[in-house]
């Protein structure tokens, strides 16, 4: 989806750089505690402390969440040749939430502590990856992936998936239960420095890998006929791009639970002001999503301070009236793909 003429890729890229600075300081500086900046430079005090100890690590969850996000949305969409297609649509979400869930009702409060910090990821990982790789087997036909039929295969597991959440939910004990709700609504409240350097380790490889298929996923929007001619091994793509994904999406979801619209509406908003060309959309796309998941999380803090919404709640708020008004101007012929 492109709007013509409004914005080239270096000015986008150039002003999210400069926004990127403000938002990080804000996140740090913005909470139902208000820090003193004399006392920052005091190591062992109660401002040092919630500044290095819990702002910081929820700020790097936060960038490496969104940029992550937003890069996997975008990919997926290149990958299908469909602007619809995001990871929550198809089912790896749905997949990596309940392989965690599973997790977390099954598992025990004891491995929340220690091995539930290996175990949780793990879980995600495989899950998102097993549902991506039968929705792509059930939408593989003679003539490559047929977007139709992925769609309602998503669709299909995500309601399964849906459902037996719903049954352990109904099966598991009160602490289970309250630990299930919460976090399927996403949240980033709970970061600690683990949380934070896990998802930074697996994000780097994952974000450096797909930001190197542009010019790839560019020839498969050609269709994969086309791009077999143009040298692209297609089917190596796919696998690539399924695993990566998969492990990108399964991170986030097993440290900050299932947070909605931000690989959907992102990709969409870089199409609509610098156009389709995947060497530009894919790293742009991983900057606004960092930028605007980390403005989501200090909107969560000081929306219903000194409570906190979750920052799934949010993003949903914000992402699904945004959709709904690009849709409304597609319609009008003001947008074109």
């Amino acid at each position: 989806m492109i709007l013509s003429g409004r914005l080239s890729p270096h000015r986008l890229r150039r002003l999210l750089w400069l926004l990127l600075p403000p938002a990080m300081l804000l996140s740090l500086l913005v909470g139902p505690v208000s820090l003193s900046p004399e006392m920052l430079l005091q190591p062992g005090s109660r401002d040092f402390l919630i500044l290095f100890e819990l702002r910081l690590p929820r700020l790097v969850l936060s960038l490496f969440a969104g940029a992550l996000l937003a890069l996997t949305g975008a990919s997926i969409q290149a990958l299908f040749r469909n602007p619809l297609a995001d990871p929550g649509l198809i089912g790896i979400s749905a997949g990596a939430a309940l392989a965690a869930v599973a997790i977390l009702v099954f598992g025990g409060p004891w491995l929340l502590g220690g091995p539930g910090a290996v175990l949780l990821p793990l879980a995600a990982f495989l899950g998102g990856l097993l549902v991506t790789a039968l929705v792509a087997r059930i939408a593989r036909t003679p003539q490559g992936i047929s977007v139709t039929t992925m769609l309602l295969a998503g669709i299909a597991l995500n309601s399964i998936a849906a459902a037996a959440i719903g049954v352990m939910k109904y099966f598991s004990d009160e602490l289970s239960l309250r630990q299930v709700t919460f976090w399927l609504l996403g949240n980033l409240h709970r970061t600690d420095w683990n949380s934070a350097l896990l998802l930074a380790l697996l994000a780097l490889p994952v974000l450096v890998l797909l930001l190197r298929e542009g010019q790839q996923l560019n020839l498969l929007l050609l269709g994969e006929q086309q791009a077999r001619l143009l040298g692209v091994v297609t089917h190596r793509l796919q696998r690539r791009l399924v695993l990566l994904v998969a492990l990108g999406v399964g991170a986030v979801v097993s440290l900050g639970g299932l947070i909605g619209f931000v690989g959907l509406v992102v990709p969409h908003l870089v199409r609509l002001l610098c156009g389709p060309d995947n060497r530009e959309l894919m790293p742009l796309s991983a900057l606004l999503g960092a930028l605007l998941l980390t403005l989501a999380d200090v909107l969560s803090r000081v929306l219903v301070s000194p409570a906190e919404l979750p920052i799934g709640i949010v993003t949903a708020l914000v992402g699904g009236p945004f959709f709904l008004v690009m849709i409304l101007y597609r319609q009008r012929g003001r947008l074109w793909f």
